[in-house]
């Protein structure tokens, strides 16, 4: 807090001399510190980006990060509206299977490439291309055909009609990058630094540490008031709040619920509550004994208290998930939660022949999400009620990715504890991309290897239905299958926590959980 402090008429005087000598020695009487101007932001996240390749960007970190560098042809407001980006405008023939962009004119890439369709189309290209394997090119379904028509006009032409197609190209992970810098590179060769036509360019990435960007100063839009902007990797949350504390960084994501209330009371931080689409759950490895039998997996859903969890971990800020997707998603339909009952948990179990119990392991990333490895051990708890020994292990956020992304007959893990975020606000999205049998590892994101045949047909009729009801219908029918096959332990839906020293304004604190700085500015 602030204090004004009175002092008697000597310092005064004496105080006034001071400066009077200054001001004839012509001397200035600001000193440094209030002539210094701050030239550089720093955001401290819980996890380092997995790459800022588009083709190899799997997480939000990634995409928090390399958005400030890449963009892509249409971006999503904070109320979900689709707004234009790259491209300026689109239109679709009478049956929504010819897409036509016109791409933004004048736009050029960090390295002085200019932008165009033909730039636009060989991105897109790799980004679908089946050598590649980028592991989210489900993003642009049924794409057949990209072409650069004229300078500034690109067309797709889609084998079907593709209802999310408009909101997928608002993702993140389909950046545009410089067409000069994806010259000779072969499908398994990826970028380390990109180079992008965004507000920002990334100067250097210290791997472990941070990644430091400068202002691009061609920007085509609102050039940024900060020179520079720095994003650290810090994945104790209690050292990434020291670290606001003290200055050394300007915000931090992901506070800890039982920590923003003391944050809140200091008079030089912010914090900022924000919602979220994103579903936190541990999912089964679904081809591995014994969660192959239904009954284990029905039985650690009731064996967890997520109520508990929610009030007494977050405290309120988040809820106990109903469905596979957060409400705010379209298709979302509440189909639960599952009754916490111990009892019933442990009659599922003896079914199954483990009236004596068993002992499985569960795999989780320490920082990426608020509190996941108290919540691990919360679910260690709550299962060892029940008669299931689980030993907890975790990863660097990268080698988590990596571990959890092998194909069947090489994953070695009984469980993973993930979240998703729904980051297009469709269904498809959230329930296709994770649960869909063609999305199996390591190729996809079905990182389980959950397999329904009448999902597969219900999700994929989906994704070509024009009529949103009719959408609607199937997605309601596939997640009442999907929690009735338990899957995962459906745990909760997160909220999220930022938090900022009380000097800098403009932050975005997106739904979407990217903290975006282009618009960022500090207080005087």
């Amino acid at each position: 807090m602030r204090t004004t402090h009175t002092r008697g008429l000597m310092t005064v005087v004496a105080i006034g001399l001071t400066v009077l000598f200054l001001f004839l020695m012509g001397c200035p009487s600001e000193t440094a510190e209030e002539t210094e101007v701050r030239d550089t932001l720093t955001i401290a996240i819980g996890a380092e980006p997995e790459s800022l390749d588009p083709v190899n960007m799997t997480s939000a970190p990634a995409a928090t990060v390399g958005e400030h560098v890449i963009e892509r042809l249409i971006y999503m407001e904070e109320d979900g509206s689709l707004v234009p980006m790259l491209a300026e405008s689109w239109s679709a023939n009478d049956d929504s299977t010819v897409w036509t962009f016109n791409i933004r004119q004048g736009v050029q890439f960090h390295d002085g490439e200019p932008l165009n369709a033909e730039a636009v189309a060989v991105n897109l290209r790799r980004f679908v291309d089946p050598e590649v394997g980028a592991a989210y090119a489900f993003l642009l379904g049924s794409v057949q055909e990209i072409t650069a028509v004229s300078e500034y006009e690109l067309e797709l032409r889609l084998a079907q009609p593709f209802a999310p197609i408009l909101s997928h190209l608002s993702h993140s992970f389909i950046g545009i990058v410089s067409p000069a810098q994806l010259e000779g590179l072969g499908p398994n060769d990826a970028i380390e630094i990109p180079v992008g036509t965004g507000p920002y360019v990334m100067d250097a990435w210290n791997r472990g540490e941070s990644i430091t960007m400068s202002v691009n100063a061609d920007y085509y839009g609102n050039t940024p008031q900060i020179e520079n902007l720095v994003f650290n990797f810090i994945p104790e949350a209690s050292a990434r709040i020291v670290a606001l504390e003290t200055g050394e960084a300007d915000a931090i994501m992901a506070v800890p619920p039982q920590d923003a209330s003391r944050l809140d009371s200091d008079p030089n931080i912010d914090v900022v509550y924000q919602t979220s689409v994103r579903t936190i759950y541990i999912s089964f490895n679904n081809v591995r004994e014994p969660f192959t039998d239904r009954r284990v997996r029905l039985a650690m859903n009731h064996a967890i208290d997520k109520q508990a969890i929610v009030d007494g971990l977050f405290g309120g800020n988040a809820f106990v998930a109903d469905a596979p997707v957060v409400d705010a998603v379209f298709g979302h339909v509440s189909v639960g939660p599952y009754e916490y009952n111990p009892d019933l948990a442990r009659e599922l179990l003896a079914e199954a022949g483990f009236e004596d119990g068993l002992d499985i392991t569960i795999h989780h990333p320490t920082g990426r999400y608020p509190l996941d490895a108290t919540v691990a051990e919360a679910v260690q708890d709550m299962l060892a009620d029940v008669g299931v020994n689980a030993t907890l292990e975790t990863r660097e956020w990268s080698s988590y990715l990596s571990f959890t992304a092998q194909p069947p007959e090489l994953a070695e893990y009984d469980t993973f504890l993930l979240g998703w975020g729904t980051v297009t606000l469709d269904s498809d999205y959230g329930l296709f991309a994770l649960l869909h049998t063609q999305q199996w590892n390591p190729n996809g994101n079905n990182r389980g290897f959950y397999s329904n045949e009448r999902v597969d047909e219900l999700l994929s009729a989906a994704r070509v239905e024009t009529d949103p009801s009719a959408r609607e219908v199937m997605y309601a029918e596939a997640i009442e299958l999907i929690w009735d096959d338990a899957p995962w332990i459906f745990l909760y839906n997160e909220g999220q926590i930022n938090a900022v020293r009380s000097n800098v304004g403009g932050l975005i604190h997106h739904p979407l959980e990217n903290l975006s700085a282009w618009d960022a500015f500090f207080i005087d």
